[in-house]
């Protein structure tokens, strides 16, 4: 009798145990699901004035005429983030790997200590240092330079100002790389050392057992580390609105200065004296959260499919 009342407390105590993660989990979907109500009612006013599609499609910005289009501001977001990912990604990951599978314990925690530093530092001050030191550098030095060896291409056409794309997605690429470079280095410590070893057994050199098997085993979590710095990446304000010009304007050259979604509504919020303009703003924010909804959705089925073509092979 006694081990039976024990068994029923202790099945209480778990039935309680998962009813509370369970609240837990779905009170952040509550969270989110009014966020976005809340934008979805802010934004009816514009909405119901320009028409969503022409909302989104258009490339107009006139508050005074109660104009908006959100077109140059998703091409900003997306351009600054594409940028930090491709500068971002090849660094942190080989940051990850030699981290992992050839750096000395002692240089394994110095490095640590460091990218750990990096990841505390506030976006401010990431804006601050790229207005004061990276522009500068950019707009004298390599700019010129990429004018001169690239210009045929129209990315590195135009003028070299230091404001714009490039120093905004430079910024980004450092304030995401140690959250790629943290997570990847995670993922890659639950590898199970008998693969490795078996690899290097079989005669493979460091290189071909890091290519032929640590990477293929940690494609799922690394894909998953990249998703979490573009998340970053597109929600970055403060340091974007440091550096991106804010001009809401689309050019195909990464010298030109350009605006993000971010960074126009933490601008723009506070002096919104209208319905409509207030509307505008927050369907921005009903943009963002889509574009950042389908990105993060396009890369979780990237991975799955990367999984079963792992299977079928």
């Amino acid at each position: 009798m006694a081990e039976d009342a024990e068994s029923r407390h202790a099945h209480t105590g778990d039935r309680a145990f998962a009813v509370s993660l369970t609240l837990l989990g779905g009170s952040v979907l509550v969270v989110v699901g009014l966020i976005v109500l809340v934008c979805v009612r802010l934004s009816v006013p514009a909405f119901a004035k320009l028409g969503f599609f022409h909302f989104l499609g258009g490339s107009d910005w006139n508050p005074v005429e109660d104009s908006f289009g959100a077109l140059p501001f998703i091409y900003g977001t997306l351009v600054t983030s594409a940028i930090a990912i491709v500068l971002a990604m090849p660094v942190a990951i080989g940051l990850a790997l030699f981290l992992t599978e050839m750096s000395p314990a002692r240089v394994r925690r110095v490095v640590s200590f460091f990218v750990e530093i990096l990841a505390a530092i506030p976006s401010v001050v990431f804006g601050l240092w790229g207005l004061l030191v990276l522009v500068p550098v950019l707009r004298d030095v390599v700019e010129p330079a990429l004018g001169r060896w690239l210009g045929f291409l129209p990315m590195f056409s135009g003028p070299p100002l230091g404001i714009g794309f490039l120093p905004a997605g430079i910024v980004l690429a450092i304030m995401i790389l140690p959250t790629i470079a943290s997570v990847t280095i995670e993922v890659l410590r639950t590898m199970p050392a008998a693969l490795r070893e078996g690899a290097l057994a079989l005669g493979a050199t460091r290189w071909e057992a890091i290519r032929a098997v640590v990477l293929p085993y940690a494609r799922r979590g690394i894909l998953g580390a990249v998703i979490l710095g573009l998340a970053r990446a597109l929600g970055e304000t403060m340091a974007v609105t440091m550096l991106i010009g804010n001009q809401p304007e689309i050019h195909g050259s990464l010298f030109s200065a350009g605006y993000s979604l971010p960074a126009v509504i933490a601008n723009e919020f506070a002096e919104a004296s209208g319905a409509v303009h207030t509307g505008a703003l927050a369907g921005l924010a009903l943009v963002l959260f889509g574009v950042t909804l389908v990105l993060s959705a396009s890369a979780r089925l990237l991975v799955r499919l990367s999984a079963k073509s792992a299977v079928t092979a």
